[in-house]
């Protein structure tokens, strides 16, 4: 039988002052009813399309705990659910009904209601990603929410437990294709408020320089601090003497140490790719107190793997077999609330 809450909870003895209790008890939500968190990725991105209303209500009808997904924003200052800063050429047609034959215009450039003329609701054959999710249902005439829709649908499926992972879609390799970070955090912070979401939402962030603004002017949302450390891709590379993602702060500065850096961020949560997890640095962040979610799992043995090392949850592209193993594994699990987009 998995214990994360317990384990979790352990780890916090000695958490110390410095992290609000409203933040604690907010992060604790999930981990206190279920001994497993389990992040349906952008929805249900291998069953659905990405980041849209039916990919949330399929994940809410399976049964999760949390609904991960990303934002962007407007340029008449809309929340908006997008993985991508700028129209994905792989997943998007224009008004026209054609796909777009190269990146489209960033969505801080676009109104809603110019958004809203896009379609999202297919993968382009022939595409890369069209070959990586073979199982994903193709609903011709679907478009990018807003992310209050998203919070709407969850209170049509009478679900009042589901947790929301939003992950800022920010960039400092690329300023002119959003918001500044200050802008986007306070625009996102404002939303969730007038939602009354913020005791079931946790902000998370590559650029962790709207983490720190989130910090600083809602904390009783909790941050969670999103890492990667692949090749050129990552936002902390092995070597790297400084990196313009983590807010000032430089890796050599914590002894290389990633859970370090990210409790001296104030983070209240790590998110590290589930390939850079390991049982020393799972031990190193619980021993700081930190909560851990590895992202993006999407099959059994690894699954299994990340169980075995004691993370506290698991983001996935298929929120269906994510629930089978744990289940396998005799994690208790959250109540499904099968509901129409």
């Amino acid at each position: 039988m998995i214990h994360v809450a317990s384990a979790f909870i352990g780890g916090c003895k000695n958490f110390g002052k410095a992290f609000a209790v409203s933040s604690l008890a907010g992060l604790l939500m999930t981990t206190t009813a279920y001994s497993l968190d389990l992040q349906g990725h952008r929805g249900a991105r291998g069953l659905m399309p990405e980041n849209t209303l039916p990919a949330f209500a399929r994940a809410l009808s399976i049964g999760v705990t949390t609904l991960e997904l990303d934002c962007a924003i407007t340029r008449d200052g809309i929340v908006v659910v997008s993985h991508d800063p700028a129209l994905n050429p792989d997943i998007t047609r224009g008004p026209d009904g054609k796909w777009l034959q190269q990146e489209g215009p960033p969505i801080w450039n676009l109104t809603y209601d110019e958004l809203e003329r896009y379609d999202v609701g297919r993968i382009k054959p022939g595409s890369a990603y069209a070959v990586r999710f073979l199982k994903q249902k193709a609903l011709d005439g679907t478009r990018i929410p807003r992310l209050a829709e998203v919070f709407a649908l969850a209170r049509k499926a009478a679900n009042d437990a589901v947790r929301f992972n939003i992950e800022t879609k920010i960039s400092p390799l690329h300023p002119g294709r959003t918001t500044t970070p200050e802008d986007f955090a306070r625009r996102l912070i404002a939303l969730v408020r007038q939602e009354n979401m913020a005791e079931r939402v946790t902000i998370q962030s590559f650029d962790w320089r709207t983490l720190q603004v989130v910090q600083k002017e809602a904390p009783e949302i909790p941050t969670v601090y999103l890492s990667d450390q692949r090749n050129s891709t990552g936002n902390i590379l092995a070597g790297q003497a400084e990196s313009p993602w983590t807010a000032g702060l430089h890796v050599r500065d914590f002894g290389g140490s990633i859970p370090r850096m990210v409790k001296a961020a104030g983070g209240a949560g790590w998110s590290p790719y589930y390939g850079d997890v390991t049982r020393e640095n799972v031990g190193e962040a619980h021993a700081l107190g930190l909560k851990i979610v590895v992202w993006t799992v999407n099959n059994k043995a690894n699954i299994r793997r990340m169980l075995a090392l004691g993370v506290e949850g698991i983001i996935s592209d298929y929120p269906d077999l994510l629930r089978k193993v744990a289940e396998e594994e005799g994690a208790a699990l959250p109540p499904a609330t099968p509901v129409n987009p």
